[in-house]
């Protein structure tokens, strides 16, 4: 067995599956779904094809042509905590096979929301987070970008229900008996009650980019290209509706920096407070966390970051997780780049500044690991979810931005240009790019060390840190604070929250109670509605063990799922020594909020308890 990636039971001699057709029927009762799958190969093959596999039952593998089995396996029998299981099916010149199976409630790509638990409270809602390697709990697959797939899905779901996918959709119809491939009987398929959403993606993407999600939902509609989703609330659909209003201008500048937008559509789905990313670049359709609508517009920079993806990570995107970088710090580039020219350079100086911090935190989280502060990277044996971070976007932004520097805007625009043309639609890795780049811009290596910044660990020396007026000056006021200096309120009336963000990112992570309270007391950032400004403030009370702030730790722990906020609130809590009775409180506000919590979130945020505890 040669396997092409570390977190795949691909095998690199075996075909890559080139379209996956699903049938999908919805079993909100059980959290389930049953479903059949017809994998079409890119070439005939003879022998053990192998699939990967996580908490599928799966029913029946058979030949499409004539439905007779062919034997399969699922090894191990009990499942690697990271792969899963590898689905080995023998094969006889097959070219496609029809899988029967269903899903597990406990899918780690899917979160079934129920009644109670949605804005509404009145009906059901499921939706998918398949990225890093979470699709193979969805469907069977050779769960790795390199394996770009298109596919087709008949989604079965009840009528009062209403479905959206990151592909095309063909329409809304009553089901047609025998369309369902043994997915299911047809008296369940064409049952009362039920109705078939069908999607179509035409262009191949990895399977991490494969999404869907199922409920109440209603739009607005902001630009040719784009409707806002998101369950039926009024309130939600026109707050997002005003933040996301420029996404259309965003597009432009995006095509005029990069080419060509490729995707036709470009909606976004903002999802409920458990969606445990502030974004996922899901093709045509990105979902949304509802903390990045701020009302003051500063949302759309995730947005931003989330288009500059349909170019950077969606079009080309990285062969495995080793090269995250090249979808992260790349896309963090071209977004910086779609905010500068949409909401200015002081903006995007902010942006870029804010980064630097959390790069710099970062490089302290992993000292006693630092392969995982290297941009290509060796995560074999290794959790992607596990070592998530800021290091890809914000190392690979500080390359990229190194290299500008080096040859000047205009060579490094062409550059891009000429990147993404000639790799669209296929997954490449570091070495790829790097051949590409010293073809392109030939002497390149003789002024930057490209194998310091790509295999090397920590930040280079040639990074830099950002400057202009108002993050120096922004910089300079949280030293005041050091020495016990505070501006009137009026002297920072008008900072939004990346003023603040920054303003809290670079003071002392310990201070005195006193200062805390004194620090709220005057510009009330407890009461923020921006969860970047709160969760900052929260980190500092909880660093200097300030309990008056316990309780909106908590309010915050429970009422959103964004890992961004779960994992240092956290941290905080547990990480370090003489803090039993924070220990009992982080365990006893996650046993209470866990149900509330993305499969993925609870086990990152059990993996900080379970180290720190």
């Amino acid at each position: 067995m040669a396997p092409i990636d570390p977190h795949s039971y691909a095998d690199s001699t075996h075909p890559l599956t080139t379209h996956i057709s699903l049938s999908l029927y919805f079993d909100f009762a059980s959290s389930t779904i049953l479903s059949s799958a017809v994998l079409s190969l890119a070439a005939p093959y003879s022998g053990s094809f192998t699939l990967d596999s996580r908490s599928l039952l799966i029913s029946d593998v058979l030949d499409l042509a004539t439905l007779t089995p062919l034997p399969f396996t699922l090894q191990p029998t009990s499942p690697d905590a990271i792969l899963g299981q590898s689905l080995t099916v023998t094969l006889s010149d097959h070219s496609q096979l029809l899988v029967i199976f269903k899903t597990a409630p406990s899918s780690s790509a899917l979160q079934w929301l129920s009644p109670a638990q949605t804005f509404n409270k009145s009906f059901p809602f499921v939706y998918t987070q398949c990225q890093a390697i979470h699709a193979r709990s969805v469907f069977p697959c050779q769960d790795t970008p390199a394996a770009r797939i298109k596919y087709a899905a008949k989604l079965n779901i009840p009528r009062y229900l209403s479905a959206v996918m990151g592909a095309k959709h063909v329409g809304r119809r009553d089901p047609v008996p025998g369309e369902c491939r043994d997915a299911c009987d047809d008296s369940l398929w064409c049952g009362e009650g039920r109705v078939v959403e069908e999607f179509v993606m035409e262009q191949p993407i990895p399977p991490y980019l494969f999404a869907f999600a199922v409920g109440e939902l209603g739009f607005r509609e902001v630009g040719p290209r784009t409707k806002i989703y998101s369950e039926a609330v009024p309130g939600v659909l026109d707050a997002a509706a005003r933040e996301f209003a420029g996404t259309e201008e965003m597009i432009k500048v995006g095509e005029g920096l990069f080419g060509p937008y490729e995707w036709e559509r470009f909606d976004l789905l903002v999802l409920p407070p458990s969606f445990p990313y502030g974004g996922m670049e899901n093709p045509r359709m990105v979902f949304l966390t509802p903390t990045v609508i701020k009302g003051d517009g500063t949302g759309a920079q995730v947005v931003a970051h989330e288009l500059a993806h349909s170019w950077t990570g969606n079009l080309i995107t990285n062969k495995t997780n080793d090269h995250f970088w090249l979808n992260e710090g790349i896309t963090t580039y071209a977004e910086r780049r779609i905010v500068e020219a949409v909401q200015g350079k002081e903006r995007a100086v902010l942006n870029i500044g804010i980064g630097w911090k959390l790069l710099v935190e970062d490089m302290e989280r992993f000292k006693d690991n630092m392969e995982f502060t290297k941009l290509k990277t060796n995560q074999q044996g290794v959790d992607p979810d596990d070592v998530y971070s800021r290091v890809p976007y914000e190392k690979g932004f500080q390359f990229l931005w190194r290299i500008e520097r080096q040859i000047g805007r205009p060579a490094f625009d062409e550059f891009l240009k000429n990147y993404i043309a000639t790799f669209k639609f296929q997954s490449i890795d570091t070495d790829i790019f790097l051949d590409f780049l010293k073809a392109n811009i030939p002497g390149i290596e003789n002024h930057i060390d490209l194998k310091v910044w790509t295999e090397g660990t920590g930040i280079p020396p040639d990074a830099m840190e950002p400057a202009s007026d108002i993050y120096t000056k922004i910089v300079s006021l949280a030293n005041e604070f050091k020495v016990g200096r505070m501006r009137n309120e009026d002297e920072v009336a008008d900072w939004g929250g990346q003023e603040w963000e920054l303003y809290l990112e670079n003071l002392p992570k310990s201070v005195e109670v006193s200062q805390v309270l004194a620090l709220d007391a005057r510009y009330k950032l407890s009461e923020s509605k921006d969860y970047e400004v709160k969760v900052a403030f929260l980190q500092l009370a909880i660093a200097s063990r300030c309990s008056k702030y316990y309780s909106e730790v908590e309010k915050t722990l429970k009422e959103v799922g964004r890992m961004q906020y779960l994992r240092p609130l956290y941290k905080a809590l547990v990480q370090g020594t003489g803090k039993e009775e924070e220990k009992i409180f982080a365990k006893r506000v996650f046993s209470e909020a866990c149900s509330c919590y993305h499969p993925i979130a609870q086990g990152v945020v059990e993996a900080i308890l379970i180290k720190y505890t």
